[in-house]
């Protein structure tokens, strides 16, 4: 089988995948770009004929350039198809891209539809029902054990209005009769001594020493020690 034919494939074949097709693009790329490089060599070689026979062998010189001016066209040729194959390459990534895009987004929509299957819009909106009258009992069980238990009750206000005016009403009448606050406070007492206590001690000291001195004992250890 010809290179083409293992390429493309007999008539009858199965269809190629276009993973498999833009292998094969490729792979006719890579074989037209080595048909180019062969080419341009073999054009080289037959400018290099025509210069070395000139006008020594014009007839060999000139089946040079002929040959040289075939290898250009076929050049020119192959610069086509490489164009026309690189934009079927393309088209066909850009193809491939688009259906693995696709597939991916029909996969990931089935399994949201397996994920709702066994659900119910009604059911839905009856389970969040539930779960908001659930809370507001929690809050209202919360509120009833959080209260004080008979805070306030069997308390006449009334009652407690008359005992405050009459407090107001003490305090007033303290005021006008200019009698302040009692205090539990004792008068410091003072630390130095009363004017007539220290003459009281002071004549007690004069008398103590009068009665010394007549003292007869006193007289004579007051002589002696003069």
């Amino acid at each position: 089988m010809s290179f083409f034919g293992k390429l493309f494939g007999k008539k009858g074949d199965p269809i190629p995948t276009p993973s498999e097709a833009i292998q094969k693009l490729r792979d006719i790329e890579n074989m037209l770009t080595k048909k180019q490089d062969f080419l341009e060599k073999k054009i080289d070689i037959e400018i290099d004929t025509a210069r070395k026979h000139g006008q020594k062998n014009k007839r060999a010189a000139i089946q040079a350039l002929k040959r040289k001016k075939r290898y250009e066209k076929q050049l020119q040729q192959i610069d086509g198809t490489l164009s026309t194959i690189e934009m079927q390459r393309e088209a066909l990534e850009n193809a491939n891209t688009n259906t693995a895009v696709l597939t991916t987004m029909k996969n990931a929509s089935d399994a949201l539809k397996a994920a709702h299957k066994d659900m119910n819009i009604d059911d839905v909106h009856e389970m969040m029902d539930d779960i908001a009258e659930q809370n507001d009992v929690a809050n209202e069980i919360s509120n009833a054990i959080s209260s004080a238990v008979g805070f306030g009750q069997d308390i006449d206000e009334d009652e407690l209005e008359k005992e405050l005016e009459e407090l107001e009403q003490e305090e007033l009448d303290k005021e006008l009769l200019g009698v302040g606050p009692e205090s539990n406070e004792l008068p410091e007492v003072p630390s130095t001594e009363l004017p007539a206590k220290a003459k009281e001690k002071e004549k007690e000291k004069k008398k103590a020493v009068a009665a010394d001195e007549d003292d007869p004992d006193m007289k004579e250890l007051m002589a002696w020690a003069e």
